[in-house]
């Protein structure tokens, strides 16, 4: 069920990817009033634990820097409904697939076949310890089938993200902390430069720097050490162990169906740069 968690999180991935890189999210968000990007992508995802302080959202999203959460919340809320951003994400999210897809696949037998047994999946996991997946729990299931597929492959990803979160908690590697082995692991050196903290002050990165150096994790040149990349790969197979109890829902006839149901969907996905 391990190598299905990592499979399943291949092939769903680029579903819930269209969010952040197609623009009908972003469109449908600004037409509600939020002033930015962030605004709206913190406004949305945050939504489905109700009106929560930014410190209960930095909490739960875990991999963003001090300070960045309250740069958006409850300010994004103020004057725009969180239901209403939650639907306005939903409504681009499925707007993208379907427009990537076309209406062939959009319409096909295939794809209503890999919603529902997504949304099997997705509906029948335990919630304790996955706070963001307990949100979406909270939120009802789209008869569309195209938005269905979105809703339930975002449910997978916020709980796989939970249980992330806490193999990350339980090795001691902070959010900041896990860009760097991430980047680190895809290649990028420095580190620094990755696109998802290169933003943040220099003393703050080198402060980072300096703390996985003291525990041996990267070498003087911001590189990976064993102890470093056996880390890594100690939280990524946590992670894919912790992420397989939705996968117990289906039988191995139905995981083999979804597996090919969803090849073609996300092949499509990738090819337009959803990744």
């Amino acid at each position: 069920m391990t190598r299905t968690a990592r499979r399943m999180f291949e092939l769903l991935e680029p579903v819930c990817l269209v969010t952040y890189f197609a623009d009908e999210c972003n469109e449908e968000l600004a037409a509600l009033g939020h002033r930015t990007y962030w605004d709206g992508y913190f406004a949305s995802r945050a939504a489905p634990l109700g009106r929560v302080p930014a410190q209960v959202v930095h909490a739960a999203f875990y991999s963003f820097a001090d300070g960045e959460a309250a740069r958006h919340i409850p300010s994004a809320w103020e004057t725009i409904p969180p239901e209403a951003s939650v639907a306005a994400r939903e409504r681009g999210s499925a707007a993208s697939v379907r427009r990537i897809l076309g209406d062939e696949l959009a319409d096909s037998p295939g794809l209503v076949r890999a919603a529902d047994l997504t949304t099997k999946a997705a509906t029948n996991a335990p919630t304790e310890g996955r706070v963001m997946y307990a949100g979406m729990r909270t939120l009802p299931v789209p008869s569309d089938p195209v938005a269905r597929l979105w809703h339930s492959a975002t449910m997978l990803r916020e709980h796989r993200a939970d249980g992330h979160v806490a193999a990350l908690v339980g090795a001691r590697i902070g959010g900041t902390e896990a860009h760097v082995l991430d980047a680190l692991a895809r290649g990028i050196h420095p580190p620094e430069s990755f696109g998802r903290i290169h933003h943040l002050p220099k003393e703050r990165l080198a402060a980072v720097m300096d703390g996985l150096r003291g525990r041996g994790l990267v070498d003087a040149d911001g590189r990976f050490t064993d102890a470093g990349r056996e880390t890594k790969q100690r939280i990524e197979a946590l992670t894919d162990e912790l992420a397989a109890p939705p996968y117990d829902a289906l039988s191995p006839a139905e995981l083999d169906e979804l597996v090919a149901e969803l090849e073609p969907l996300t092949a499509t996905l990738v090819a337009a740069g959803s990744r």
